[in-house]
């Protein structure tokens, strides 16, 4: 028997949020022998439309609401949508660090539909004028804190994903990871005043890269020996989890949302993941979702019907997102400082491929904190993209631009405490660090150079003004 809970995203105010799903995969299971009984799916009702709740106020209240389930042998599977994602996934994080504090539930299956896993474009939308007004006229506030929390780059939500991306795997501990997300927007949902609704790339409010728990952290530092002014990269991936691509399911609404609107495939496989009861099963289906992805995006033209004009043609290549954190080795925030991406040899930031940059966002709470959304097929090199209905060329062949370097330009640059101007070293590539569909979490660290006239000392015992100081040599 399972026992399967289903958890909600940002600013739900009624059940009916999960639409047809629960009824239909408790219909698909029993047909296929699973046991499990509607009596033991449960929805959630939580809060996120108040300005007061944060993140850890909800882990603490779903915590306390399934000790009241009184479950079957103390374990649950779980399906979430959207930041029902990030909040569980806090909540396995609680108790692990705070075992006390937590229940000692067990979470076999975590089944998560277009989760925000490292936020969404819109969350900073939200917080502004509109989002405000348009709650109001809902009757319920945004929900800033958390809003906070999904915003691109945040601390919060960075915190969690760099402790997944270096943490153990979860399935060699009997814990199966899954993310499900939508390959493009709802055409019908497009909000004209917000071109992130129509975004290829995302399904309308998460970004497919930002949903993937396949993500990466690189650091670009100076390394001991080096020439002062070369950042050494090194890379750490996360543990691989299973992640699948729904063609054409959207976000949300109930004609083309990928938990609303109950669609064959993503009942089907979540069904797959629920049948997942040990690793080797779980590299399997790894493996499959892989390969299923990668049909589809052999397929990545979509022709949108205009009316009376001529269709509108949107060509899905595999995009990724680099979120760049600029701090010096103290760790201080490096605001004003510029970050340059260069493609060549020798490096130059007019040689990056065109149209690789889709969108950037600086997190408003850290402004040294910038979300890059690339097309990675275009750094990558792609072949001619071709009509499907004809021998027209959509797209010609684009070559790869390769390697790809960083150059760093401080807003500091000299006096008592500066930083230096700083690139990667030849032998380096981003594209080495970057993914189809994945997020890559770089932090680049500039050395932070400190002048021996900080700190002097003086045999001059008459008194002596010091409040113009000669900055002197660099201290080792």
């Amino acid at each position: 028997m399972t026992t399967l809970v289903f958890v909600h995203g940002w600013s739900v105010t009624n059940t009916s949020t999960y639409g047809r799903l629960p009824l239909r995969l408790q219909q698909e299971a029993a047909a296929s022998g699973m046991a499990l009984r509607i009596a033991d799916i449960w929805l959630s009702e939580y809060v996120s439309f108040d300005d007061d709740v944060t993140m850890v106020d909800i882990v603490r209240a779903f915590d306390h609401a399934l000790r009241d389930l009184h479950l079957l042998d103390a374990s649950f599977a779980c399906i979430t949508h959207s930041t029902g994602g990030p909040v569980v996934r806090e909540w396995l994080r609680a108790q692990r660090e705070r075992p006390g504090a937590f229940s000692t539930i067990r979470l076999t299956h975590l089944m998560m539909l277009a989760p925000a896993n490292f936020g969404s474009a819109l969350a900073q939308l939200g917080k502004g004028v509109l989002g405000r007004l348009r709650a109001w006229a809902d009757g319920v506030e945004p929900g800033q804190r958390v809003l906070d929390w999904l915003e691109l780059g945040s601390a919060e939500s960075l915190s969690l994903n760099l402790d997944h991306i270096h943490g153990d795997d979860p399935a060699q501990r009997g814990r199966f990871l899954f993310v499900l997300t939508g390959d493009r927007p709802d055409r019908e949902l497009y909000d004209h005043i917000n071109s992130y609704t129509g975004e290829d790339g995302s399904d309308g409010v998460v970004r497919i890269a930002a949903a993937n728990l396949n993500a990466r952290h690189a650091v670009l530092s100076h390394t001991l020996g080096s020439a002062d002014d070369a950042l050494a990269l090194h890379v750490t991936r996360a543990p691989r989890t299973a992640f699948k691509l729904v063609a054409g399911a959207a976000h949300s609404g109930e004609a083309k949302g990928i938990m609303a609107s109950a669609p064959t495939e993503t009942v089907d496989a979540l069904l797959r993941c629920l049948r997942v009861t040990d690793g080797a099963a779980y590299a399997q289906l790894c493996d499959d979702f892989d390969r299923e992805n990668a049909q589809r995006d052999a397929d990545k033209v979509e022709r949108e019907p205009v009316g009376p004009f001529p269709d509108r043609i949107h060509i899905h290549d595999p995009r990724c997102l680099l979120i760049v954190r600029l701090t010096d080795e103290s760790g201080e925030a490096l605001t004003g400082s510029r970050l340059l991406l260069t493609a060549g040899d020798p490096p130059n930031p007019d040689w990056m491929p065109a149209g690789f940059l889709l969108d950037r966002q600086a997190n408003s709470r850290q402004r040294h904190v910038i979300s890059l959304f690339l097309n990675h097929a275009l750094l990558a090199g792609t072949p001619r993209v071709s009509n499907p209905s004809g021998r027209r060329t959509l797209r010609a062949a684009v070559d790869a631009h390769r390697p790809y370097g960083a150059a760093v330009q401080p807003a500091i640059h000299q006096g008592l405490v500066h930083h230096l101007q700083a690139a990667t070293l030849p032998g380096d590539d981003l594209l080495d660090v970057l993914a189809a569909h994945q997020t890559t979490v770089l932090d680049v660290v500039l050395p932070r150079r400190v002048h021996e006239g900080v700190f002097r000392f003086t045999r001059r015992l008459e008194p002596e003004d010091f409040s113009l100081p000669a900055p002197g040599e660099a201290i080792p």
